[in-house]
């Protein structure tokens, strides 16, 4: 059995991850997006992107500088298999569940 992946199964980690691999490869959301489809605070929503953004999950871009950034979060190739696996151990563990 696979052992669930600790970085994905933090519960915040999982839903931004559900999140941006629902979406076609290439395509991510705007951080005010996220926010709003997790109804997470903004210093939340950064910490667990940057921990996914670690791991080599998720990609971060920002542009502009200041209080005119934007930052825009995609999955990585990376992230998606992770995730991949992450559901294959939960489905072992939960078996027929």
């Amino acid at each position: 059995m696979d052992d669930l992946d600790p970085v994905i199964h933090a519960t915040v980690r999982l839903k931004i991850m559900a999140a941006l691999t629902a979406l076609d490869r290439g395509d991510g959301l705007s951080f005010p997006r996220l926010l709003q489809l997790l109804d997470l605070t903004g210093g939340n929503l950064t910490t667990h992107l940057r921990k996914l953004e670690e791991a080599g999950y998720v990609e971060v871009t920002r542009t502009g500088a200041g209080r005119g950034s934007r930052s825009h979060a995609a999955a990585t190739d990376e992230g998606r298999l992770a995730l991949t696996r992450y559901r294959r151990a939960l489905a072992e563990i939960l078996g027929d569940a």
